[in-house]
């Protein structure tokens, strides 16, 4: 595919550093190149080959901007699949903008956020799933999230979409043929052998689907709120697990009326996390909205860390917080282990996962780690698998699967082929969208829009 526009971006974060790099990309890129940088060697900008790297000075008309070093990259071998020029000179916030405006003056155009890695698409160097690996490595913040986004980018997701498309693809080709050209001597394909295809791609788009919640959890981070009476100490655990002083903390109950939220690691799941206001009947009015807004926040978190005081008894407000656990994925935190205990622990009988922790010293943070990935299933997810990344992906497995079920049921009741026929369409429509093989610009667009401008 060729574009009519080059475009150029700074890739590296704007910011002071060592170096900065600013890409071009398009059918002018060398050209444009050559108009703003000149080697110090013999050899001009427009004779450098694929691969190679020169050292030199970047102009802005005849005004000296800065000395970098200029990387070439001919099409078709570049990330692009396009010319592709890469400057790196000082990393100075002022600098980098300003060699960005020099390459602008020469013809380039802004690069949209995503550009680059859209145009590497669309030339055929890459799919759309591994399009979103590329994101989700960019933005990963551990080593399973990392682990998880690379296996993507080598293509694990893929060829297992692909494969699955490929068998509903001969099915349905054979199905097409027999139903279009019922003169012809085609051998019909047997109902037994479409059920075992349709029912095998099935159970891989189901295993997929299974894995979802975890993988997400990997490789988004999860919603996670802390939750519990007032002064169980729920910001001290706040605290602890930003590592510093996020929320305050007092010995007055109620001292928590807003959501107070960070991002923080615990092992290796990111959790985004709220702290939210003492749950409790109070008619404090101002208080009560911070009840409220805790209460909101339970019921839609995907995890929840409900905190007990080990040296207070169980009470009604105890109860109000467990009433809300219930069908929630979460964990009971039974804080303040280092006092005397006065819970009665058989309350908390009901939840799968218990942890005994002093917030105040630390202390249980790993066994609330290990908890935490067993509550999420991330302890058991295997990142050198094919895992769907993001909900896009998801929706188009869960069509599939659905498509491939009302094959099925089809089969199984003995309905013309032309009703099998439809929905297996179908079902390969799904699978190909989600590899972007027949994605609408819609999507594409959605899609790379989420990227950050020089990616």
């Amino acid at each position: 595919m060729k574009n009519s526009t080059t475009i150029a971006a700074i890739s590296t974060p704007v910011a002071a550093g060592g170096i900065g790099v600013i890409r071009i990309s398009g059918d002018e890129a060398v050209e444009i190149a050559s108009k703003i940088f000149v080697p110090s060697g013999k050899k001009t900008v427009a004779e450098m080959k694929g691969y190679t790297a020169a050292h030199g000075m970047v102009y802005d008309g005849d005004k000296a901007i800065d000395e970098a070093v200029l990387l070439v990259f001919r099409a078709p071998h570049s990330y692009t699949g396009e010319d592709v020029a890469e400057i790196s000179c000082h990393g100075g916030v002022y600098v980098v903008s300003r060699v960005l405006r020099a390459i602008l003056n020469a013809g380039a155009v802004p690069a949209a956020p995503g550009e680059f890695t859209k145009r590497a698409f669309l030339n055929g160097k890459l799919d759309l799933t591994k399009a979103e690996a590329v994101m989700s490595l960019i933005s990963a913040q551990g080593e399973q999230s990392a682990g998880a986004a690379m296996t993507a980018l080598e293509g694990a997701l893929s060829k297992k979409i692909i494969a699955a498309a490929q068998t509903l693809i001969t099915d349905s080709a054979y199905l097409a043929a027999w139903v279009d050209y019922p003169d012809d001597e085609i051998e019909e394909i047997s109902t037994d052998k479409l059920l075992v295809d349709y029912k095998n791609v099935l159970s891989e788009i189901e295993g997929l689907l299974n894995n979802y919640d975890a993988g997400k959890a990997i490789t988004e981070g999860v919603d996670t709120v802390i939750a519990g009476k007032p002064n169980v100490g729920k910001s001290t655990l706040m605290n602890y697990l930003a590592g510093f002083r996020r929320s305050i903390v007092t010995d007055i109950a109620g001292t928590t009326r807003d959501v107070v939220e960070d991002t923080v690691r615990l092992g290796n799941v990111v959790l985004h996390l709220a702290d939210t206001a003492g749950i409790r009947e109070t008619g404090n009015e101002v208080e009560k909205i911070g009840v409220d807004f805790a209460v909101g926040r339970v019921e839609r978190a995907a995890l929840v860390l409900a905190v007990f005081d080990l040296s207070r008894e169980f009470d009604s407000e105890d109860r109000a917080v467990l009433e809300l656990c219930k069908d929630k994925c979460a964990v009971a935190v039974v804080n303040k282990d280092d006092l005397e205990p006065k819970f009665d622990l058989s309350v908390l009988d009901n939840f799968k996962h218990i942890v005994y922790i002093s917030a105040k010293d630390g202390k249980g943070a790993e066994k609330l780690a290990e908890a935490v990935e067993s509550a999420l299933g991330t302890n058991s997810v295997d990142t050198s698998a094919a895992l769907l990344a993001n909900e896009r992906q998801r929706l188009c497995c869960e069509k599939a699967a659905e498509c491939l079920r009302e094959a099925i049921s089809a089969l199984e009741m003995n309905m013309t082929l032309d009703a099998v026929t439809v929905s297996t369409d179908s079902a390969i429509n799904e699978l190909l969208t989600l590899t972007g093989e027949k994605a609408t610009d819609a999507v594409i667009n959605e899609v790379f829009s989420r990227f950050c401008v020089g990616k």
